[in-house]
């Protein structure tokens, strides 16, 4: 079973976390919020937002293929980068990934400091 390293981010996982036996078809966010790590998603996993925007640095070609909504979505988020995904969309594989939360999100219902 795969697992993610999350790095380490200042507020949601200051120590970074591995999360081990990761179930393949789960998405992204959905391991992230059942071990502890609240990352936002403002739209509760619609893909109408881009506040749970994940970087995979490793893994990424193991994730299948974003959607013309998804991409048209991320075209939004802060910290674009190549290996971008919205984490409610990236589903897990059977390869393990790294991922990075970026520093900050774009959210119209509340204001980040």
């Amino acid at each position: 079973m795969p697992k993610i390293t999350v790095l380490p981010h200042e507020t949601l996982a200051p120590e970074g976390k591995v999360i081990e036996n990761v179930s393949s078809g789960e998405s992204i966010l959905e391991v992230l919020l059942a071990n502890g790590i609240e990352l936002e998603h403002a739209c509760e996993m619609s893909c109408a937002c881009t506040t749970c925007h994940v970087v995979v640095k490793e893994g990424f070609s193991s994730l299948e293929e974003a959607s013309d909504e998804e991409e048209d979505l991320l075209d939004k988020a802060w910290g674009l980068k190549p290996t971008s995904r919205l984490s409610c969309q990236a589903l897990v594989a059977d390869k393990d990934l790294i991922i990075e939360i970026p520093k900050y999100t774009i959210n119209h219902a509340k204001e980040n400091h």
